[in-house]
């Protein structure tokens, strides 16, 4: 995204180090994501928008090799280089992948270590940092390929999945469940959703106890009536207390603790079927010290 830029490689590396100095990596099956599929990614998202993100990518090799800006930007928080169009291929590409080797039974469960994220990421608009949505994008794959009848998406981020809501409102077969800070970027999510969706917007300072309340209270009675056959999250540990880019109060704790959750109703009701991807969190420690609780839970370290 650029210099000085929040949503950094940075992150990925150190989400890296911190499950090889823990030792988690050891005990993990380590896959390579492939290149997604423009058919895949029209699942979720308007022919329109696919072809114009590439064209701007192939605008912006040109332009960069003659001199030009080596970034173009979208909107204030949004920009692309060179090789954003196939990172984001390769972000949805590993979501996709995740889901088949879930389907299939290679993999109980599945993390996607993966940038750009997603979320935000709209039908018809790149936002938020997000070009493609990888979460909604792996959640229509299930049902149309692998022709699952319900899907359940979980978004714990700290700001509210507008793109998976855009997405997936309406469509019966889905349901999304999330809490993030209210009101806060890209304020949304408080205003007549969909009968299919279940957002429950908080106030800054809301700490992992009320969290885990809400989760326990609001979330999990509908999960249990709606029995997902697969579990999608949208995993953003920006909610972290020491995260500065939001204000809740969530810790390494909280997220082991939802992931349990999460796990359980994975194990009743979707033949224990999960693949998380990374959303947010943009502090190093706390980042990759709750990736590495998320993936302690998954994987029954």
């Amino acid at each position: 995204m650029g210099p000085g830029h929040p949503e950094c490689p940075a992150r990925l590396d150190a989400i890296e180090d911190r499950l090889l100095v823990s030792g988690v990596s050891a005990a993990l099956d380590h896959r390579e994501a492939p290149l997604a599929s423009l058919a895949d990614i029209e699942l979720a998202h308007d022919r329109m928008h696919v072809a114009a993100l590439r064209g701007l990518s192939l605008r912006l090799v040109e332009e960069e090799d003659a001199g030009g800006s080596p970034y173009f930007q979208l909107d204030t928080d949004t920009a692309m280089n060179r090789h954003t169009w196939t990172a984001a291929l390769r972000a949805a590409g590993a979501a996709i992948e995740a889901t088949d080797a879930v389907m299939a039974g290679e993999l109980e469960n599945a993390f996607c270590s993966v940038r750009p994220p997603g979320h935000h990421a709209m039908r018809a608009k790149a936002m938020g940092f997000c070009f493609f949505n990888n979460v909604a994008i792996a959640a229509k794959y299930a049902l149309q390929r692998h022709n699952l009848k319900r899907v359940a998406v979980i978004d714990f981020d700290v700001h509210h999945g507008n793109g998976t809501e855009d997405i997936l409102a309406g469509d019966e077969r889905a349901l999304m469940v999330s809490i993030f800070q209210h009101p806060f970027y890209p304020y949304s999510g408080d205003q007549d959703p969909a009968p299919n969706m279940l957002n429950v917007p908080v106030p800054a300072y809301t700490k992992g106890m009320d969290v885990r309340e809400i989760v326990e209270m609001v979330w999990m009675p509908r999960l249990e009536a709606f029995k997902p056959e697969m579990i999608f999250v949208s995993a953003g540990f920006d909610a972290h207390r020491d995260d500065d880019m939001g204000q809740l109060g969530l810790t390494e704790q909280d997220y082991a603790w939802i992931t349990m959750r999460i796990k359980d109703i994975a194990r009743r009701f979707a033949n224990k079927r999960i693949v998380s991807c990374l959303e947010g969190g943009y502090m190093m420690g706390p980042l990759s010290r709750s990736v590495e609780a998320h993936l302690r839970v998954l994987a029954d370290l």
